[in-house]
């Protein structure tokens, strides 16, 4: 087995969201979710190399399997893609769901491409935000739920300061996302023309917030329609920045991935 530990989206040199990328490991689910929990990263990813040559990319949180987290996906493609004799484009597929990546390697950095996905058709009562943010919210915009593959409850605010204050119920939020399969909750602002700050809750201990949450990024992107750079990290301690290129065709997520050491 071989376990190498990344960092993805960060801002300056040495942040960013960790990331475990594990190869040559044949365990089950079970035996994954375990190590997930172990490690207590912000995720794993599992690399599956199938006999006819495909790639398998399984992901798990230290609570649960997801079908999807980008911020993996980015450090699976920096450990794909720069290996010697690499090649520049890669397709991938998810485990849970069989959705294809695109994962490029371009002058600008490592970009992985995707398209919207079907979300659930839950009617989200006005009330709802109030309760899992565990105050009155008041947003500058209907609640909507958006996927590129991980569904997420998007929750405009008005201003950083509202965003950075926000201490929602996270049982809560878990069990609502369960019984309307969402991964959670993304709150975010606007700070300037195509510029955002987010804030992913989708884990139970407030300590496992997430630094950058991509699968978020290009779900904000594909409900906007628009290209966009998203800030995150800032109660975390870990700045990061996701670049988000929008198109009809296909969205495009990256940013920095560096190795930890």
């Amino acid at each position: 087995m071989i376990v190498q530990l990344l960092k993805c989206f960060g801002a300056a040199p040495g942040g960013g969201n960790a990331a475990l990328v594990v190869e040559n490991e044949h365990g089950s689910a079970t035996a994954r979710q375990a190590f997930a929990h172990e490690h207590q990263v912000s995720a794993c990813v599992f690399i599956d190399r199938q006999a006819d040559g495909g790639i398998v990319l399984d992901y798990f949180y230290p609570h649960t399997r997801s079908p999807l987290c980008l911020h993996a996906t980015l450090a699976a493609a920096h450990v794909l893609l720069t290996a010697p004799d690499a090649p520049a484009i890669l397709t991938v597929t998810t485990a849970m769901r069989g959705q294809a990546l695109q994962l490029v390697r371009r002058a600008a950095g490592l970009f992985i491409g995707l398209a919207p996905q079907p979300a659930p058709a839950v009617s989200v009562e006005k009330y709802i935000p109030s309760e899992l943010m565990g105050q009155h919210m008041h947003l500058l915009s209907p609640a909507v739920i958006a996927s590129v593959g991980s569904p997420k409850l998007l929750l405009e605010v008005a201003d950083s300061t509202t965003l950075r204050a926000l201490r929602p119920n996270l049982e809560l939020i878990a069990d609502w996302s369960a019984l309307h399969q969402v991964n959670g909750c993304y709150a975010y602002c606007r700070m300037g023309e195509h510029a955002y700050e987010g804030r992913n809750f989708n884990h139970l201990d407030p300590a496992l917030e997430d630094s950058a949450t991509g699968v978020a990024a290009g779900a904000l992107a594909a409900h906007l329609q628009q290209s966009l750079r998203l800030h995150q990290g800032h109660v975390t301690q870990q700045p990061c920045l996701i670049d988000v290129q929008y198109s009809a065709q296909a969205i495009w997520v990256g940013g920095m991935v560096q190795r930890s050491t």
